[in-house]
């Protein structure tokens, strides 16, 4: 397989743009399509995240600022897509500001994004498979009233979601994009699942000023302008990461052509289906009171429980988004491990040697899997001391993410004003293309 057309022509890309072919292509555009709609899982972290903006700006500030956010989170990501049809590498924002950079700049900004992505990609990975051990929290908590959930219990749990990633991204690299594959279906099949239930066994439904017209300051913030801004950034988080597939690129077959098909794709959907789920949930949320002081920590376990008035109905219900969650958590720890190898081969990070070797047998960065996986690990300890103060490592995702792509597409729309991006197929674009190495010459 890795003899085909379109594998020589993908590594001749990856040949120009001075790497070597070292990892398997693995994905074909259905199962990166699948990976990429599957890393954002828009309508769970609608359902996750929903306190935040619920609390600061109240259902008109969470649904129009859910708009606002797919909108101009698509914006960016057309911009990561025409980039990553430029050069399709794992290493991602980090080469492409090496490569439009100017001269004197190529190396500390190429150094700069590499960390920042590096950092943000592992902040993901703490984040999401918290949410993962701490939705199982919630459930025993519903099921067993009398249960009294600790936070070092949540980080227990958490590490044993982390080592299910580490187990089928080192273990069973092989059954990934099958499994990917299975998860889209899942998780279209979650979503029209939840959703009718919702609609269907609420027992009334709010009305449309309650969800279009109303607005909520329950951090009393000093102005409700305020109160919507920070309630802006649970929506804004929703849509990160979406540049997971980029970082997938020596892994993909057509890599130039599917990854822009994936990420665009996945926006769109996702996108779709996340504004239907925040609008029902709003519409189902009932007694505002118990939802916000539910004792599971998640609003929307209590939200199902609420609508369907049924314990076991709604256990089911969450351990959907719970397996959607933690399916997640392991394309991210994938993603996250790739962004680390390819930065660690061009001696970007310490124990850059160690962190590049990749597997002979299985051809995955193992090395780096387990790095980035023990630092999420280490990251998730925060939350026994303070969840306020673990929020910091969510602020760092959409910091580090949002900052990541700033810089390589202001540099791209730099180089279009100048008239140094030549249009898709014009004679001397691949020419255009650098051949240098990044951060170093690693290679």
């Amino acid at each position: 397989m890795e003899n085909t057309p379109t594998h020589v022509a993908d590594d001749a890309t990856l040949a120009l743009l001075g790497k070597k072919q070292v990892l398997k292509r693995r994905f074909a555009f259905i199962s990166l399509f699948g990976f990429a709609v599957c890393e954002l899982i828009t309508w769970e972290t609608v359902l996750a995240l929903f306190a935040q903006a619920f609390s600061n700006g109240g259902p008109a500030g969470a649904v129009y600022g859910f708009m606002i956010a797919w909108a101009s989170t698509l914006s960016v990501y057309t911009v990561i897509s025409e980039l990553a049809s430029m050069a399709p590498i794992a290493g991602g924002q980090y080469y492409w500001v090496y490569m439009l950079a100017p001269a004197k700049y190529k190396t500390i900004g190429s150094y700069v994004i590499g960390w920042l992505t590096s950092l943000a990609w592992i902040a993901t990975v703490a984040t999401e498979t918290l949410f993962a051990g701490t939705i199982i929290q919630g459930i025993m908590v519903l099921d067993y009233p009398g249960y009294d959930n600790k936070a070092w219990e949540g980080t227990l749990l958490t590490w044993a979601v982390i080592a299910g990633c580490i187990f089928v991204n080192v273990i069973i690299p092989a059954w990934l994009p099958r499994f990917e594959v299975f998860i889209l279906v899942f998780h279209i099949a979650g979503f029209i699942a939840i959703l009718v239930t919702l609609l269907v066994m609420t027992p009334e439904l709010g009305t449309n000023a309650s969800v279009w017209q109303t607005s909520l300051n329950e951090g009393g913030w000093p102005t409700q302008g305020l109160s919507y801004c920070v309630g802006f950034l649970g929506n804004v988080a929703t849509f990160v990461g979406a540049d997971a597939s980029v970082h997938l690129a020596e892994e993909v077959s057509n890599a130039a052509l599917n990854i822009p098909r994936a990420i665009l794709g996945a926006m769109l959907i996702n996108g779709a289906v996340g504004f239907a789920m925040m609008v029902t949930i709003l519409y189902c949320v009932g007694d505002v009171k118990s939802v916000l002081e539910t004792a599971t920590g998640f609003p929307f376990i209590q939200v199902f429980a609420n609508s369907t008035n049924n314990i076991a109905g709604a256990s089911v219900m969450a351990a959907v988004v719970l397996a959607l969650t933690w399916s997640c958590a392991i394309g991210i720890t994938t993603t996250a491990s790739r962004m680390t190898w390819s930065f660690a081969r061009d001696n970007g990070l310490p124990g850059s040697r160690w962190l590049s070797r990749v597997n002979t047998r299985t051809r995955v960065p193992v090395n780096a899997v387990i790095a980035v996986t023990a630092c999420a690990a280490l990251l998730t300890l925060i939350y026994i001391g303070s969840y306020t103060a673990f929020n910091d490592v969510i602020s760092l995702t959409i910091t580090g993410f949002y900052g990541s792509y700033f810089l390589p597409a202001a540099l791209l729309l730099y180089h279009r004003i100048k008239g140094n991006v030549l249009p898709r197929g014009s004679a001397g674009r691949s020419a255009s293309l650098p051949t240098e190495k990044t951060t170093a010459d690693a290679e």
